[in-house]
């Protein structure tokens, strides 16, 4: 069996800033340091934190005043900020900087007038965060009939904005439709999608050209692990998304040359070394691994002024 892991993959520069946040709040400020929903969508991540004195929480209500609190990666929306601030909690802010761009976008366009287009998925958090910068004049939508049934007050005056963690391939259908219906709506730039998702899938398609299965490491709750397999299958590939080396059915593998192995943007490398481990032992060690070659994507995102030396 020859297992070829794919480049990029796992952490994005947004979440290696945001555990790293919570991993120097407990440092410097000691334990417990509280965090506003999972700091990213990864069991084994939140664990460790929580182990080392993270405590996880959906409400700053639950939080005890004047203690510490962090916003997770996803973003929040400016009603759960007055919460906390309501509540005299000291906030770290690891909102991820291009949610932050989004949200700033929201909140322009809503001042300008337009009603806003939120495409992304409903129930996720960071669309949750989004629509909460304006929430009486934002639309959600997941898909072209989702835009067929929209009803808006002026079509001429219409934005619209992404959910970070979906690609310009996720986004490109819904797009064509809200600006074949609407054709003065002001549409996303390219630079609201999240460079890590891009690639990430595009390393994906890249992998099924060669692999028969592409093994994605990365939690149920993760947008963009989901579309990595979605991703696999629509190449060709059969795809399986697992947390854990243990998650990963033999069958799935069996008769296979080449199994791919990649990770969604909140899961560590540890957990794709794993799962490699388990693929050879699996081959019965007639294996070989290899990697796609290496992608430096050249972001890296500051750190709260209050965490800098």
């Amino acid at each position: 069996m020859r297992i070829l892991l794919a480049n990029p993959r796992g952490f994005c520069a947004g979440v290696d800033r945001a555990i790293e946040i919570v991993d120097l709040a407990l440092e410097r400020f000691g334990p417990p340091v509280y965090v506003r929903h999972e700091i990213v969508h990864n069991r084994y991540v939140v664990e460790e934190l929580r182990r080392k004195g993270a405590i996880f929480v959906e409400d700053p209500a639950e939080v005890p005043s004047g203690s510490l609190l962090v916003f997770s990666a996803h973003g929040v929306s400016p009603a759960v900020r007055r919460a906390a601030e309501e509540r005299g909690l000291r906030v770290l802010d690891a909102t991820c900087p291009l949610v932050t761009k989004v949200h700033v976008e929201a909140t322009r366009m809503a001042k300008q007038g337009r009603e806003i287009v939120l495409i992304g998925h409903r129930g996720h958090v960071e669309v949750e965060g989004t629509m909460g910068h304006a929430p009486d004049r934002m639309h959600l939508v997941q898909s072209v009939e989702d835009v067929e049934d929209l009803e808006v007050e002026d079509p001429s005056r219409l934005g619209c904005v992404t959910q970070t963690t979906l690609s310009l391939d996720d986004t490109r259908d819904i797009v064509n439709a809200l600006q074949a219906r609407f054709p003065r709506i002001a549409t996303p730039r390219k630079d609201d999608i999240c460079y890590a998702t891009q690639n990430r899938q595009n390393s994906v398609k890249e992998l099924a050209r060669e692999a028969e299965v592409v093994i994605v490491v990365g939690a149920p709750e993760s947008s963009n692990s989901n579309r990595l397999v979605e991703i696999a299958c629509k190449s060709g590939a059969s795809g399986y998304l697992v947390q854990r080396a243990g998650d990963l059915d033999p069958a799935w593998v069996e008769g296979a040359r080449c199994v791919g192995v990649t990770a969604g943007a909140s899961a560590p490398e540890s957990l794709v070394a794993e799962v490699v481990e388990r693929l050879r032992r699996l081959a019965a060690g007639e294996s070989q691994v290899s990697a796609q070659p290496p992608v430096d994507e050249g972001i890296t995102f500051q750190l709260p002024y209050e965490l800098r030396s």
